[in-house]
This record gives structure tokens, sequence and C-alpha cells, in this order.
């Protein structure tokens, strides 16, 4: 789904909508308070079409034709949503199930990424018995004394325990920890998926979360890290450069957000707090990158 543009107000924008709707093309309206009425078109193959048709009713929007077509939507609609009641009653497909969800504003793998962190959580004792997750860190850790240990080379993963590269995203210290994790990965994981889609958050779940997770092994030479931070990181980076450079993708962050989050990151680095700060600066500067790199093909 992508915006094509903005009408003034929300009679002509709604005459235009049900207009593109007789013309086959699927698509939505939402008012912008500083743009006013965005006109959303759901099929990224009909872009450059429902964008011509934009032109020509702005160019003439008292145009009749406009009104006289934009009055067979309601009928066709009512077409369209028998077939779909239809579809409903013989498949309840996966999207069908977590449709409920919608309104609580979760996507489906946002909100299964959130129960497994804490499930983990649970499963630690509230991150006090670390020993009873061993296996979901990079690798097996032991105590020497006020010190850690462990084999360097990754014998787990080397031996097939792939799901190690991934699973320390699930592991969270304390209650504060998890709490503000799952805050921003509710909001910026469904942002994701709701205006992109589940794959494209999947994708980029794996991709920051190893990548940051073997930073953090090798550069901060320890094993003994957990949390989803990074990952959160590095979608706050991608949907700050991507709105950013492509507002048509639909994603936002308030300056507030951005600011917030800028400083939060200096805070971590100052030591102050137990945090995992290569995690958080690789996964910043993925997701960065990400979006800056995925913008320009739309500009």
């Amino acid at each position: 789904m992508r915006l094509i543009g903005h009408l003034a107000n929300e009679s002509t924008a709604r005459t235009f909508g049900d207009y593109l709707f007789v013309q086959g093309i699927q698509n939505r309206i939402e008012h912008q308070p500083e743009d006013g009425w965005g006109i959303w078109v759901n099929e990224e193959d009909q872009l450059e079409s429902a964008a011509r048709l934009l032109a020509d009713f702005q160019a003439n929007p008292a145009d009749p034709k406009y009104q006289a077509q934009a009055k067979n939507a309601a009928s066709l609609r009512a077409e369209q949503e028998k077939g779909e009641e239809a579809w409903r009653k013989r498949l309840r497909d996966r999207r069908h199930l977590f449709r409920p969800l919608a309104g609580y504003g979760f996507g489906p793998l946002t909100l299964v990424l959130i129960v497994i962190s804490v499930a983990v959580f649970f499963l630690s004792s509230f991150g006090r018995d670390l020993d009873r997750v061993m296996n979901l860190f990079i690798t097996t850790y032991w105590e020497h004394g006020q010190f850690i240990q462990w084999n360097a080379i990754l014998p787990e993963i080397r031996h097939g325990q792939l799901w190690r590269l991934l699973t320390p995203i699930f592991i969270h210290y304390d209650i504060l920890h998890i709490f503000f994790n799952m805050l921003w990965l509710r909001d910026l994981g469904s942002m994701i998926e709701g205006r992109q889609s589940t794959w494209h958050l999947g994708i980029m779940v794996v991709v920051i979360a190893v990548c940051s997770n073997l930073a953090e092994f090798y550069i901060g030479h320890t094993p003994a890290f957990g949390g989803m931070s990074g990952v959160v990181y590095g979608l706050f980076g991608y949907i700050w450069l991507r709105g950013k450079f492509d507002p048509a993708s639909g994603l936002f962050l308030h300056p507030t957000t951005v600011v917030m989050m800028i400083v939060w990151f200096f805070i971590c680095l100052t030591g102050y707090l137990r945090a995992a700060n290569i995690i958080h600066a690789v996964g910043l500067g993925m997701g960065l990158a990400w979006g800056y790199l995925s913008s320009l093909r739309h500009r």
C-alpha cells in the first residue's frame, strides 16, 4: 500500500476514492492533519494508473463523470462484500485467524516475538535463573570466581545449533528491560507489518539479530548478553530513514520519538546502565542503512 497524493477535503477525497474503486483500483483514504486527505493505493502495479487518474481529477474535480461513476461504488462494494463473506465461510487462513488482533495494534509476527520473549522471561524466573535458558545464549558460559569463561569458537553453533545466532534476542534480565523492549517492538514491528509485510519484518529481525549478536560476541568479548534492543534499534533506524526519504511508504516517526531513542542510546553508552552497546550500535547502523538504501528505488 502506497500513498499517491492528497486532496483538500473529505467529500472530494471520498468521491475520488469511489471513482478509483469503480475503475478496479482498491484504495483507502486517510486523514492526515497537516496535508489533508491522503489517497492510498493497495497494489503496487496500479500506482502509475492511479497517480495519472488523480492528476486528471485534480485538474477538473467538477467533471460530472466522477460523480456519475462514483455512484456505482456502493453497489460494487456490496457485491464484493458478498463474495468475501462466502470466501470467509469456505476458508479460514492464517490472516483471518489473526484478524481479531488488528484492533489492538499487533502484527502477527510482532505478537509471536512478544509471546516468545515473555515465555522465556518466565522460564528464566524473571531473569534471575539464566541457567534454565543457557541453550538460548550464543554459546554456553560458566562462572569462574568473579569471571565468566566460554569457548571462543562457538562450538555449539559449529555443531548445528544455529538457533543460538538468533535466540539471545528473547533473553531479558529484568522487568524494565523486557517491558520497554516489548513496548517498542509492538509499535515498530506492527508498523512495518501493517505498511509492508510480515515477511519483510521477519527478514529484518533475523538479519539484524544475527549480525548484532555476532558483533557483540566478537567485539564485546562476552557471550552473556541478551534482549530485543538491537532489533528494536534496527527497526527504529529503518523506519526513521525510510519515512524521511520515502514519505509515500507510510512509515513515520514523530520527532519526539526520534530524540528519545537517540538520547537513550547515548545514556546507555555512559555505562550507568547494563546495556549491550555494540548490539545497539550495530542494530541502529544496519537499520539506518537498510532504510536509506530501500528508499532509493522509490525516489
